[in-house]
């Protein structure tokens, strides 16, 4: 098997259960995005030490969006096929995410200026990936306001993502022992 099929030299593209989009589409374009923001998670994961136990964490998040990715890649009409927390968001992925969020910012509170992102490497790998999940959640806003997704568990998780990640970004500068330099009034 061959990694190229020339079947997107029309500039189209497949998706899950079937179907064809043009790659400029709001669900290609979605997919896109999540897929950039595993990858910028994979960058943070790899600057991550193993020890604090950061890098489980983000791997566990990449795999969940897969999942969101999954989701967004099936078309409306074949969403029955899909399988919870497989292929399809729940609602107890996000209430996972959320607790871990409540978690975080129980031992780590934030701060309470204005971040500018480039602390660290992985905070800033951490940040890059979070602006990433943004825009992919812009995208998925535009299919659901279209009909095109069901459900909105998928919009909320990759909303508390977001959240998920700012959050952890800011535990990664506090545990490198960084404080935010006071604020100028």
């Amino acid at each position: 098997m061959k990694i190229y099929t020339r079947k997107g030299d029309d500039g189209s593209t497949g998706l899950l259960f079937g179907g064809r989009v043009s790659k400029d589409d709001p669900r290609t374009q979605a997919c896109g995005a999540i897929d950039e923001a595993v990858a910028a998670l994979g960058l943070a994961r790899s600057l991550s030490p193993v020890a604090d136990g950061l890098a489980e964490l983000i791997l566990v998040l990449q795999r969940s969006l897969f999942v969101v990715g999954a989701e967004v890649s099936t078309a409306t009409e074949n969403a029955s096929r899909l399988t919870d927390a497989v292929s399809r968001v729940t609602e107890q992925m996000v209430a996972d995410i959320e607790a871990k969020i409540d978690e975080i910012e129980a031992v780590s509170p934030l701060p309470d200026r204005f971040i500018v992102p480039g602390e660290t490497p992985v905070a800033a790998a951490i940040d890059l990936a979070r602006c990433v999940v943004r825009r992919a959640e812009r995208f998925v806003v535009t299919l659901a306001r279209n009909g095109q997704l069901e459900g909105d568990h998928s919009l909320q998780f990759l909303n508390r993502v977001s959240d998920l990640l700012f959050v952890l970004a800011r535990w990664e500068e506090s545990s490198a022992g960084l404080q935010a330099p006071p604020s100028r009034e």
